[in-house]
């Protein structure tokens, strides 16, 4: 998937660029900075010394040496000082200017640590907001993998209300769910059938000549398969044009691959992942009736006994079709991300 938010020490990412949270001298100092210019070697601080330090809000490239990687973005983040002296707008600079540099550098994958977030004291939860939104922003108008790198999850903040809301949206359903006895379940099963079971103790029935069907079912297996309905990935093309949407628009927003998204559209009985299949019922601003009913073409369903899928549902449900944001979520519950 294009951006995706991992628990990693960055000087192992094996990208073509990692990007240094750096201070405006450029000479190394504390936390992934310090990191980066220990696992890199002393040659990157001798290139450093070159550049003449950086502005905040801006970076510069130098070569990765001893890191599995290409490339060292150098960025320069603001300290926060409360919030009321310019600080968002440097940090967007920041990511811009990063991007910038990777692209023009031709780097097909850069990972980011949640600049200034570390010693420069910005909240994390408002430093993770302006990198999802600003990374997110750049990937909807260019082909590039990021990586967001934490180190462990107590690095790792959403903000503390939506946290909060989901947790008590999640307690709600996911007990309630998991609260029924079994007799109650297999009773709930039971009228849900659409036929009732015949008992194995009863006679079976007298043989009839094959009769003709005039019900619209099919006579046998051949003229099943000939009946099959619309696959998912003829549903998603038609809801693509029904929307009005590009298939550039569909799957950025989807936070899929155009690589895998060719191979959806080059195969109408294409089976994706639960992920996926979500990933695209979102980019489509799909109604929980509507991403069910493309759920169900994938073979696949939406459950409150699953918190993944009630993640899923409460943003539905909220009207909140940002993969990004929801992915942030997923990732600070422990559950799988959206996406390819």
């Amino acid at each position: 998937m294009p951006l995706q938010i991992v628990r990693n020490d960055i000087t192992k990412m094996k990208v073509d660029a990692i990007v240094n949270a750096a201070n405006s001298s450029l000479l190394g100092g504390g936390g992934v900075d310090g990191s980066i210019h220990r696992a890199a070697g002393p040659r990157l601080l001798e290139e450093c010394r070159k550049l003449g330090g950086c502005e905040t809000g801006s970076a510069k490239l130098t070569r990765g040496y001893r890191l599995p990687c290409r490339y060292v973005i150098h960025a320069v983040g603001p300290r926060w000082q409360g919030g009321g002296h310019g600080e968002r707008e440097l940090l967007v600079s920041c990511y811009r200017a990063a991007l910038r540099l990777a692209k023009d550098a031709k780097c097909d994958s850069v990972a980011f640590p949640l600049i200034s977030s570390g010693i420069y004291g910005y909240p994390k939860d408002q430093a993770l907001r302006v990198a999802v939104d600003t990374i997110g922003e750049f990937l909807l108008e260019n082909e590039m993998t990021v990586y967001i790198v934490v180190f462990d999850r107590s690095a790792y903040r959403i903000g503390s209300k939506l946290f909060a809301d989901i947790e008590e949206y999640i307690d709600d359903r996911y007990a309630d769910a998991h609260s029924d006895s079994r007799a109650e379940r297999l009773r709930r099963m039971e009228t849900q059938m659409p036929y009732a079971a015949v008992p194995t103790s009863a006679p079976a029935a007298p043989k009839q000549a094959p009769a003709e069907r005039n019900d619209g079912r099919a006579e046998t297996l051949a003229d099943a398969l000939g009946q099959i309905d619309e696959s998912f990935s003829e549903m998603l093309l038609r809801k693509i044009d029904e929307k009005g949407m590009t298939d550039a628009q569909c799957y950025k927003k989807a936070n899929i691959d155009r690589k895998l998204f060719s191979k959806i559209r080059g195969d109408r009985l294409y089976k994706p992942s639960k992920p996926t299949a979500i990933a695209f019922a979102i980019a489509l601003e799909l109604t929980p009736d509507e991403t069910r009913e493309l759920l169900m073409k994938a073979g696949f369903a939406l459950s409150h006994s699953n918190k993944f899928d009630i993640i899923i549902e409460y943003f539905i449900e909220h009207g909140n079709y940002n993969v990004f944001e929801i992915n942030e979520a997923l990732f600070a519950f422990d559950q799988s991300l959206l996406g390819a």
